[in-house]
């Protein structure tokens, strides 16, 4: 299968490989506030944001990761990303980050749903894993609504040296 050409479709959204296409967007909307829960935090710095985008292609490429962008279906407008990581391994996680204007509308659940869909059709996996800062509420709805159990509590150490109290789910297949 040929990750790059993944693109998933729903209701309202579009949702597709990562490219350099979205570097403006992802680089002026991953902020402070969108990393608050999440393990790597902005730095601010328009090359780090180049690298990651070029580094998650090449993941792409090696069928390790699949990072995508999430779009509006109608309008194009960038809402996003999201992904599976380690994607080549029994146990792959589930990720996403959404810019401020588009959280609290359904496009995380949505987003998830379809991510989980697209793995029960086309990966081979024991369970998905979705770890969860124990303060995002939205983020562990939306673990709960697909079935997620949680497996286990841990501490996890962001990019900026920061410590916070973290919980996994695990999504079986449907």
């Amino acid at each position: 299968m040929d990750l790059a050409k993944v693109s998933i479709k729903t209701k309202k959204l579009l949702i597709r490989p990562i490219s350099l296409k979205f570097k403006e967007d992802i680089f002026s909307n991953f902020n402070q506030k969108v990393g608050t829960y999440l393990i790597v935090k902005p730095t601010g710095r328009m090359p780090d944001t180049e690298k990651f985008i070029k580094e998650s292609v090449e993941k792409i490429k090696n069928k390790i990761n699949l990072t995508l962008v999430i779009t509006e279906k109608k309008s194009g407008d960038f809402l996003g990303c999201t992904g599976i990581t380690k994607i080549n391994t029994e146990t792959p996680t589930l990720d996403i980050w959404l810019k401020i204007s588009a959280q609290g509308k359904g496009v995380g659940l949505e987003t998830i749903t379809a991510l989980k869909k697209w793995a029960d059709k086309n990966l081979d996996y024991k369970f998905l894993r979705y770890p969860v800062d124990l303060r995002n509420t939205p983020s562990r709805k939306i673990a709960e609504s697909l079935g997620g159990i949680k497996s286990r509590y841990f501490w996890i150490k962001n990019s900026k040296g920061k410590y916070f109290r973290a919980v996994e789910y695990r999504i079986y297949k449907a």
